[in-house]
């Protein structure tokens, strides 16, 4: 009987962490796969992950989780439900091309 009691308070605590480790999975909407958004996000299927991917190869990176909302068939609802699933990473946003502009020079102090 002890056995069954130690074995069973095992498989709880196993099933508890791996819970909090599944919830705090995070992924970044502008670089995430299909895959991806399909296994982090809450309420959101193969074909709503695959229409995030198109809007966003239609209309470019993502700059806040809210224009998450403006993707066909993910409302304002799905949109708070993943909010702790997801992220917008500032990196991940094209940036401005530097080449060809030449450097200030340095200020002298006298």
């Amino acid at each position: 009987m002890k056995f069954f009691t130690v074995t069973l308070q095992s498989l709880v605590l196993a099933l508890m962490l791996t819970l909090t480790a599944y919830a705090t999975d995070k992924v970044d909407i502008n670089t995430a796969s299909a895959a991806e958004l399909d296994r982090v996000m809450v309420n959101v299927g193969p074909s709503k992950a695959q229409a995030i991917i198109d809007h966003r190869q239609a209309n470019g990176p993502f700059k806040s989780v809210e224009e998450l909302a403006l993707v066909k068939g993910i409302g304002l609802n799905t949109v708070e439900r993943n909010r702790d699933h997801i992220e917008v990473r500032a990196g991940s946003a094209p940036t401005k091309s530097t080449t060809g502009k030449v450097a200030p020079k340095p200020i002298e102090r006298r």
